[in-house]
């Protein structure tokens, strides 16, 4: 004995469009767009690593010279020689002894000139010594101190301006020598004292 079932829509066959869940058709040139993506990314990728490893390798720098060497020749020239060797200038004037026509020095004169003994040789105290026999004049030393070289072997007073030849003389003087030389190699004091071999204290 067959079952009949009531009729439904499934008893009518015809040739319209499916019914029930289908995929819909795929539109073309999908897979182009992906990979012009995926293309555009790789080429991203490439070039942040490429950049990182020139950076991390030091061949590339951000201080706008061409050659690499630009920066570090430019800080070498700007460095400060090493040896700070106190020497005159090469367009100071120089005298060998006491100007006889140059005024002495007025305790005015001694009271506000800096004074700075430096010891040129390899004798330990010998700026000690020598501003001792300064101070005691009543000459205002600044500062002691040794000089770039210990090779010096005549005791020079260097002063800065022309109007200080007689204040340097009456230091020269005072210590016992008689070289005074212009020179603007010594801007920290207006008279400075380089005491060489010939300076027994």
């Amino acid at each position: 004995m067959s079952t009949r079932f009531p009729r439904d829509r499934f008893d009518d066959v015809a040739d319209g469009p499916r019914v029930g869940a289908h995929r819909g058709a795929q539109r073309r040139g999908r897979g182009w767009i992906a990979f012009a993506w995926a293309a555009l990314a790789t080429g991203v990728l490439v070039g942040v690593g490429v950049l990182v490893l020139a950076l991390l390798n030091g061949s590339y720098s951000f201080n706008g010279s061409d050659s690499p060497t630009g920066s570090a020749s430019s800080s070498a020239t700007s460095r400060p020689s090493a040896s700070a060797t106190p020497k005159p200038s090469a367009s100071s004037s120089a005298g060998t002894g006491a100007d006889s026509g140059a005024a002495a020095a007025t305790p005015a004169q001694q009271g506000t000139t800096t004074v700075v003994v430096l010891n040129g040789t390899t004798t330990s105290g010998l700026a000690a010594r020598a501003s001792a026999t300064l101070t005691g004049a009543g000459w205002q030393v600044a500062s002691t101190g040794d000089a770039g070289t210990t090779g010096s072997t005549s005791t020079i007073v260097y002063y800065q301006q022309a109007a200080q030849a007689a204040v340097a003389q009456g230091i020269a003087k005072q210590l016992g020598v008689t070289a005074v030389q212009q020179s603007t190699a010594f801007p920290n004091a207006d008279v400075s004292v380089v005491l060489g071999a010939d300076y027994t204290g």
